[in-house]
């Protein structure tokens, strides 16, 4: 048996790596359009493939995050 080391991301650094917003993440989180996995009772983390995966299939986000008053 093989020890296959799965890379967890937090909520911040899954919206970094994609250019989304937090809240984003979280709305996909509540929609299960991203797998997730929950430590304990509040903490969630989202595995590196399922970021992966979302680059894969052509994720764009509808706008580029920075700032609420960037225009």
């Amino acid at each position: 048996m093989g020890n296959s080391e799965v890379t967890l991301l937090s909520v911040r650094q899954v919206a970094m790596r994609l250019g989304v917003t937090e809240a984003a993440i979280r709305r996909w989180l509540l929609t299960r359009q991203i797998a997730s996995i929950k430590i304990g009772r509040r903490l969630i983390r989202v595995p590196a493939s399922e970021v992966d995966r979302l680059v894969t299939s052509g994720l764009r986000p509808a706008r580029p995050t920075g700032g609420r008053n960037e225009r």
